[in-house]
């Protein structure tokens, strides 16, 4: 069967990171950017992928003159509607992040998975790249994308922290991450409840107490609603008087 033809609007990191994986597996691609003519991006091509920020896919599909070919977003948050006035729509959102072409590439071939929708070549793109499908409701685009986001974003902001009381105490940081890569693993092989140790999971609030005084004014906040989040997984009751920050 002969692969489809695609053509990509947007060279960035998720738009490079797909044309090299496509490339990868033998699909003939071409990419678009911002000063190009975007009128006539459809003509030639199977399927037209924007991979642009989410606020410019209706702007940039709007400048698309429809044509027989599908044009399709690598958006999360949003849905199909922002593909008018298309008639054949589809939507494949990679769970993964794509740092660079490269290394995105590689990912997007490793098993990767994706939230499709819409038309059916969307989810034979995903089947090219080894990756695995899955649908999400419009209703629950944006807890879906939310979740995406906490793991992707929240827990590198978590990383920050440890990064910056690592060179505090003058620690080498790479130190923590073996122990960040077993707690995964451990969420992975069983579930987050079940995952969950140390002293908040324990109701052990002189040890957190301790914790919370050695840290700087600034850095108790993240401290404080992530060990809070912690105690209510574990269903500790969370003592009043460790909600006011410490000097």
């Amino acid at each position: 069967m002969t692969a489809p033809s695609v053509r990509i609007i947007g060279p960035g990191r998720a738009g490079g990171s797909l044309a090299a994986a496509l490339e990868a597996v033998g699909w003939p691609v071409d990419v678009l950017g911002r000063n190009d003519d975007l009128s006539r991006a459809l003509d030639g091509v199977d399927l037209l992928v924007l991979a642009v920020s989410d606020g410019a896919i209706a702007e940039v599909a709007a400048a698309v003159e429809p044509a027989d070919g599908v044009v399709a977003h690598l958006s999360g948050s949003r849905t199909l509607d922002e593909l008018a006035p298309h008639a054949r729509r589809a939507s494949m959102h990679p769970l993964m992040s794509l740092p660079d072409p490269q290394r995105g590439a590689a990912r997007l071939l490793d098993n990767c998975a994706f939230a499709v929708a819409g038309h059916p070549i969307g989810t034979r793109l995903v089947k090219a790249l080894g990756g695995r499908g899955f649908a999400v409701d419009d209703a629950n685009r944006a807890t879906y994308h939310a979740a995406a986001s906490i793991t992707a974003n929240h827990l590198t902001a978590l990383c920050a922290q440890v990064e910056r009381l690592a060179a505090s105490i003058d620690v080498p940081v790479d130190a923590f991450w073996d122990l960040a890569a077993a707690s995964l693993d451990n969420v992975r092989s069983s579930n987050a409840h079940d995952a969950l140790t140390g002293p908040a999971a324990r109701g052990d609030w002189s040890t957190i107490t301790a914790h919370l005084a050695s840290l700087p004014q600034e850095e108790q906040s993240l401290y404080r609603e992530a060990a809070k989040a912690a105690a209510r997984l574990a269903g500790q009751p969370w003592p009043d008087e460790l909600d006011n920050p410490l000097d």
